[in-house]
């Protein structure tokens, strides 16, 4: 998947966060800006000047179809997408522009809980609905404090795991499994799971914009039972979730966009978000906007927090 995939696969962040990977300092999130198509880029092009494989070569990409993860490299201006993500993207903008700015704020919160994790011990990650690889990777976030964690990525959006294939040689404690994260079997019994995540240590699991395309009906509280059940006590749960809360207009018009790409979007509230995180108990400070889980402190002329338009927390299996 790919921080969002959900025409005939699910599973991945998406449109709905379309990062500009957050920098190192943490800085808070900037003002909105229009994304741009790269002037090097082809139009019909799944090639960027950028990339040194072609799209088209990877088995199983669809070209007919937008998809969130491609989606979601568009958006940061990323040579691995193709027309169809390119103006489905820009309609998902012109609904809710604040897109890029939610995004960094999420890719900040991302790094903050992943070295919040390491902190606490944890030197095993499972990431679900990874994406396409952009700037500040767990694998990058975590060795940086420990060259020793580990990293299992996960997503079933073909260019996203041929991308992170190629990101990853050389690099023997990180890995990348092809798989939906609505199936947690698939998952946690390929081959590259087993061989570096050990799950009787604690272990972090990652589910990052992932969520909110994951529906009710495909089963949510079994699939995060499956993954709760095989972690160890001292495992951590982190999550980011975008919700209807801060702007329910903005959100439904953004859910008729997605859906006529076969896209599906499941906002949830706050009440929904925090049920994530049962059989978890959650750290301080709780379920938060991202800009309030352990940020910098607000200064005049920031954005609101609720302008992050995404709940996030992390929790503790005790």
């Amino acid at each position: 998947m790919g921080r969002g995939e959900r025409q005939r696969e699910t599973g991945a962040a998406g449109p709905v966060v379309p990062e500009q990977g957050a920098p190192d300092s943490g800085a808070r999130a900037t003002p909105p800006r229009a994304p741009a198509v790269p002037a090097a880029r082809e139009p019909e092009s799944g090639r960027g000047p950028g990339s040194d494989f072609s799209l088209h070569a990877i088995p199983g990409v669809d070209v007919k179809h937008a998809n969130a993860a491609r989606m979601y490299d568009y958006a940061l201006n990323g040579d691995h997408n193709f027309k169809i993500d390119r103006e489905v993207a820009d309609q998902v903008f012109a609904v809710m522009p604040s897109g890029p700015a939610v995004a960094r704020s999420n890719r900040a919160f991302l790094r903050r809980a992943v070295e919040f994790c390491v902190d606490e011990g944890i030197d095993q990650f499972l990431d679900l609905g990874s994406g396409i690889p952009t700037r500040g990777n767990t694998h990058e976030i975590a060795q940086v404090r420990n060259p020793d964690a580990r990293v299992v990525y996960v997503d079933n959006e073909p260019v996203a795991a041929a991308h992170t294939r190629q990101l990853l040689q050389g690099n023997s404690n990180a890995a990348m499994v092809q798989a939906d994260v609505r199936d947690p079997a698939a998952v946690l019994n390929a081959d590259p799971t087993r061989e570096l995540l050990d799950f009787s240590r604690p272990v972090a699991v990652l589910m990052v914009a992932v969520l909110h395309y994951v529906s009710d009906e495909d089963g949510i509280e079994d699939m995060l039972a499956a993954y709760r059940d095989r972690c160890s006590r001292g495992s951590f749960l982190v999550v980011s979730h975008t919700t209807q809360d801060h702007l329910p207009d903005a959100a439904r018009a953004l859910r008729e966009v997605l859906a006529k790409s076969g896209t599906e979007v499941t906002h949830r509230d706050h009440a929904g978000v925090r049920a994530v995180f049962d059989g978890w108990r959650l750290v301080e400070p709780g379920v938060v906007w991202t800009p309030q889980w352990r940020g910098p402190r607000s200064e005049p002329g920031d954005p609101a927090p609720e302008e992050s338009e995404t709940w996030c927390g992390v929790a503790e299996l005790i």
